[in-house]
């Protein structure tokens, strides 16, 4: 492979051997591995050596070997000497005599009163929290009967009651543990890459792991606002008491809203750029001056405005629910994106249409791209195609003045057209002749559809975006 480096044409040919370095560099792995193993095994079975050589072994236990008072200066060691020093306090000598209490020990004596002197020799058991220079680790190997005195080295002791247990001490066992951790380090550094990869891996897969909580933990908070929206009526009924603040009665002109959010402090209000409401509206801070504000209020109910179509597309970032006027389509809405979610975004309106409209007239048609058609929710009328009612089908040769292109203007719903998948170019003008002037249909496309007037975006992760309002919303499920 050729590279140009500063001008200079360089090359760099494979050599045999590069794929010997990597076999090196896993051989010495292998062999690091093995010698800091044989050596833990070698520290291990110096001590374990008399109780393999029984073919037996049992637990490990925490004991205390009564030393000659010639090595200790000549204080004899009692029960409470050896728990002040491996207990931490002198008052559970008493725990020291139950463990060992009776136990024949090597001499043939026991320990029989807590008074007792204690022989040099004597191997007591200590609890399992004892700790300290004096405290050896010891497996029982369970031979009765052993009565020989303990080697000078100190590693092979008969324990209380004729046991002959193996010692380790303390020091030897912190070797062995120190022993691992160093193979465990040096194979790490010398494996790095593997290392590397594992690490790699196993973040992977826990990044995945994640996705699939996430998805389901989203799942349930779209669920949660689908059942929400079944239960709530009074939500509509305050968007659509909003919405006639804005019809034109009582000599003030007609403003288009698109859009509201509905809240227990308020109304949010999406106007056309330029409409400047009074009292008590007060402007929000967006970009073009289109979102106005007004608080609650406990006055007369206004009378709804039978021309409205509103929906409730989905929940904000703080769970409130927005409205979108169906009314203010004029025309054809297209869902892009990931294709689940924008089939749950059209049928959430439907649903929305049966709760608020029932007895809307529903057209579906098929797509070219053979996307299985939606269900209509109950509440709605299914109905043929329209052209087979008997109803002409309007001329879609209007080009620039066609519902996909022409300003949107407030138009009754008369009834929905529903496409579940992109139309082909032949069933988008079919589409447009329907909802267009003159065709009185508000057609919903879970789809890409050429010159659409209003699109949608919707993502997996369950969230459709409409840039006219610059919004994100939570869409049921």
């Amino acid at each position: 492979m050729e590279t140009m480096r500063d001008g200079v044409s360089a090359t760099r040919r494979y050599r045999p051997g590069d794929a010997k370095t990597g076999t090196a560099r896993a051989s010495a792995v292998r062999r690091t591995a093995v010698a800091v193993l044989l050596a833990l095994w070698a520290v291990l079975g110096a001590y374990a050596a008399p109780a393999m050589a029984d073919g037996t072994g049992d637990q490990v236990v925490k004991v205390f070997v009564v030393p000659d008072p010639a090595q200790t200066g000549g204080a004899p060691a009692t029960l409470q000497s050896i728990a002040s020093s491996t207990l931490g306090d002198a008052g559970r000598a008493g725990e020291i005599f139950d463990l060992n209490r009776g136990q024949a020990q090597t001499d043939g004596a026991a320990l029989t009163s807590q008074d007792e002197q204690l022989h040099p020799g004597w191997i007591l058991r200590l609890p399992q929290d004892a700790s300290g220079p004096d405290v050896r680790l010891a497996r029982d190997t369970a031979n009765q009967g052993g009565s020989s005195a303990p080697p000078a080295d100190g590693r092979t002791d008969t324990a209380a009651g004729g046991s002959t247990v193996v010692t380790i001490p303390l020091p030897a066992a912190i070797a062995a543990v120190v022993a691992v951790l160093l193979a465990l380090v040096t194979v790490g550094i010398v494996g790095r890459r593997r290392v590397r990869a594992a690490w790699a891996a196993m973040g992977r897969g826990v990044r995945r792991l994640g996705e699939v909580v996430g998805r389901r933990r989203r799942l349930a908070a779209r669920r949660a606002v689908s059942r929400r929206f079944a239960a709530d009526a009074g939500t509509v009924r305050r968007a659509y008491a909003a919405v006639a603040e804005f019809s034109g009665t009582g000599g003030a002109p007609e403003r288009p809203v698109h859009a509201l959010r509905v809240d227990n402090a308020g109304v949010t209000a999406w106007l056309a750029p330029g409409d400047a409401p009074g009292a008590p509206w007060t402007p929000l801070d967006s970009p073009d001056g289109t979102r106005w504000r007004r608080a609650a209020h406990a006055g007369e109910p206004r009378t709804p405005d039978s021309r409205a179509c509103l929906v409730r597309v989905g929940v904000d970032a703080d769970g409130e629910a927005v409205l979108y006027d169906l009314s203010r389509l004029d025309g054809v809405l297209s869902v892009t994106g990931d294709r689940a979610v924008a089939r749950d975004v059209v049928r959430g309106l439907l649903e929305e249409v049966a709760r608020s409209r029932p007895g809307t007239p529903v057209t579906v048609l098929d797509s070219g791209d053979r996307t299985s058609p939606l269900t209509l929710p109950a509440g709605l009328q299914p109905v043929v195609r329209v052209e087979q009612q008997g109803e002409p089908v309007p001329d879609a040769s209007h080009g620039e003045r066609g519902t996909v292109r022409g300003a949107a203007v407030r138009r009754p719903v008369k009834g929905l057209v529903v496409m579940a998948g992109t139309p082909t170019e032949r069933e988008a003008t079919e589409l447009a002749a329907l909802c267009g002037p003159g065709g009185g249909w508000t057609g919903l496309v879970c789809g890409e559809v050429g010159g659409a007037h209003w699109r949608w975006r919707a993502d997996a992760d369950g969230v459709v975006e409409i840039p006219v309002l610059g919004v994100r919303l939570t869409v049921p499920a």
